[in-house]
């Protein structure tokens, strides 16, 4: 099986080999965060509450039992640090009730002791940036735009026929969702390993395909069906490319399309074509019609081609 750079649903098939200073994660914590798989995500906004619940829930346990408060919890006339704190669990409610506001009214921190006033002021602003940074980056995590791009479709294949006495190569996207992008994009990209006259080894060597940036053809109105087209003239690196050399070739087209979504965020949807997916000679079928009073767009002849006569050469 060939292996692609991005796959046709868009993930990208490169893998970071061993990475020494991990420190610059931990530097980005709030992105290291947002980039964690739900599983993961979910396990640390758990344990951060619960871990911080624990410690502060060990520290007034060591203090009601330091100043004695647990041996005379049923005494009245004891002034006591931790109001009914007589076991650790009760020690761990008492944290739990500090940290999260809820208040019940039978465990307390009394005035008795200055330092149980700083440890539960210690706990409450701790307990502030632990709620701003899982909260924040719960919000950012849910309301990334990554789902839109499923409603976002690439033809399976492209085609090279000529359009307007120009040899092109067209390619489809489109847009399943009523609720269309602003400001939409489009971009590709060749990724083509080559050698050198020196004899030097480029892998995976990036050059841009020209998609009409230079005319405004690249930003797009995508409320039906858009073929986007690629001319291939001397600036094109498919100018020396026929048909039968085509098949010999090994490369890859990347697409991407960007724009920005309902939620104001910018929304990223990807693709590849291989060599192999490259139709030499053949035409889109049209997918618009018009039909009472309104254009009507067939999904179903979205990827539907037509063989075209055509010379076997791009020259």
């Amino acid at each position: 099986q060939r292996q692609r750079y991005i796959t046709k649903d868009g993930k990208c098939r490169v893998n970071l080999g061993p990475i020494e200073d991990k420190s610059r994660f931990i530097s980005d914590i709030f992105t290291t965060l947002v980039d964690l798989k739900y599983r993961w995500f979910l396990l640390v906004f758990t344990m951060c509450y619960i871990l911080t619940w624990l410690v502060f829930g060990v520290i007034y346990f060591l203090g009601a039992w330091l100043r004695d408060d647990i041996a005379h919890v049923h005494n009245r006339e004891w002034q006591a640090c931790y109001a009914n704190v007589d076991s650790f669990l009760s020690a761990l409610l008492l944290s739990l009730e500090s940290q999260r506001t809820i208040g019940y009214g039978s465990r307390m921190v009394t005035a008795n002791c200055p330092e149980g006033v700083v440890l539960l002021m210690v706990q409450s602003i701790l307990g502030s940036i632990i709620d701003a940074l899982m909260v924040g980056c719960m919000f950012v995590k849910i309301s990334r735009p990554q789902q839109r791009a499923q409603t976002l479709i690439f033809s399976k294949h492209c085609v090279i026929c000529e359009r307007d006495e120009k040899l092109c190569m067209l390619f489809r996207i489109g847009d399943l969702r009523e609720s269309h992008m602003v400001d939409a994009k489009i971009r590709a990209k060749l990724i083509k390993s080559r050698q050198t006259k020196e004899g030097e080894f480029i892998p995976l060597e990036q050059s841009e395909l020209n998609l009409g940036y230079d005319t405004g053809g690249d930003r797009l109105l995508l409320v039906e069906p858009q073929t986007i087209t690629h001319v291939i003239n001397q600036s094109s690196p498919f100018w020396d490319v026929g048909a039968e050399r085509l098949k010999r070739e090994s490369f890859e087209i990347i697409v991407i399309l960007e724009g920005i979504v309902e939620a104001s965020m910018t929304c990223q949807a990807r693709t590849s074509y291989t060599e192999d997916e490259l139709l030499w000679g053949h035409r889109f079928e049209s997918c618009i019609s018009l039909e009472k009073g309104a254009f009507r767009v067939d999904y179903s002849a979205f990827d539907k081609t037509f063989e075209v006569q055509m010379s076997p050469l791009s020259e």
